[in-house]
């Protein structure tokens, strides 16, 4: 980790051209970061309250809470999915890393999650705003916000490190990790309370690291409620054991990326 810290003025920049690349020739630029998240908040509004008639402990025609309900379970899904998605891909896109310079290339799925950060910071603004203005008021448990994202932030890290090394050997792992997060979206608890589940699939949920942030971050923002402190513990260390694994695992796997390159 200190090669990190030694190494963050890179680690800024890289930052920085991904998520400036990402917008490169749009009219609007970077305003995409508020718009998209603002625009998939109106679709699964309108299909999961309207057309589905999805029902959450809110006022029966209150659209707009219950658009606050998925759009705090979307600002973590879509974080996690946006980091693990890319991360196969890393290694071969960046291929003149390898091959051309000396590199530090485990930066780059460390860039990549700190980038779907700071979408998911952005959304997280939109949802207090939201809140603030829509709802009933910012609780002051939203204070917990950090120590609520610290598990997934480490299982995202983790991962990201591994299926950057994985997809490099591998080019099948990107398409089956895209099918694997589209799974995972509607196996977490973001349309629809995990009290509605059945009891013989809920072990589903239990193992599943984004329904316990998707739910302690609904508590804190939306209900005002303490987060699950059992689970915060665990999942910290659990995601820190992850992290170590899926770092280590690419330094010892990337002395053979320039010979399948």
């Amino acid at each position: 980790m200190a090669e990190m810290f030694n190494s963050r003025y890179l680690l800024k920049q890289l930052v920085k051209r991904d998520i400036l690349s990402r917008y490169k020739g749009s009219i609007l630029g970077l305003f995409w970061t508020f718009v998209v998240p603002i625009l998939m908040l109106v679709v699964y509004t309108f299909v999961f309250s309207v057309v589905f008639e999805a029902r959450w402990n809110v006022q029966e025609d209150n659209h707009l809470q219950f658009a606050l309900i998925i759009f705090s379970g979307m600002t973590i899904f879509n974080f996690f999915s946006e980091a693990i998605n890319r991360s196969p891909s890393l290694i071969v896109s960046n291929s003149n890393y390898v091959k051309k310079v000396i590199f530090p290339l485990h930066l780059l799925p460390v860039s990549t999650v700190l980038s779907a950060l700071v979408h998911m910071v952005i959304s997280f603004v939109i949802l207090i705003v939201g809140v603030t203005v829509l709802g009933d008021g910012v609780k002051l448990t939203i204070l917990y916000a950090p120590i609520v994202l610290m598990p997934i932030v480490l299982f995202t890290l983790g991962l990201a490190w591994i299926l950057a090394s994985l997809g490099t050997y591998i080019r099948d792992i990107g398409y089956i990790v895209n099918v694997l997060t589209s799974a995972l979206m509607f196996l977490s608890p973001i349309f629809y309370p995990i009290d509605s589940v059945p009891e013989e699939i809920k072990f589903l949920y239990y193992i599943n690291p984004v329904s316990y942030t998707v739910e302690d971050i609904r508590n804190i923002v939306i209900w005002g409620l303490s987060p699950n402190f059992h689970w915060l513990l665990i999942g910290t260390l659990s995601g820190l054991l992850i992290s170590v694994v899926g770092f280590y695992w690419f330094k010892k796997t990337r002395s053979g990326f320039a010979d399948v390159l």
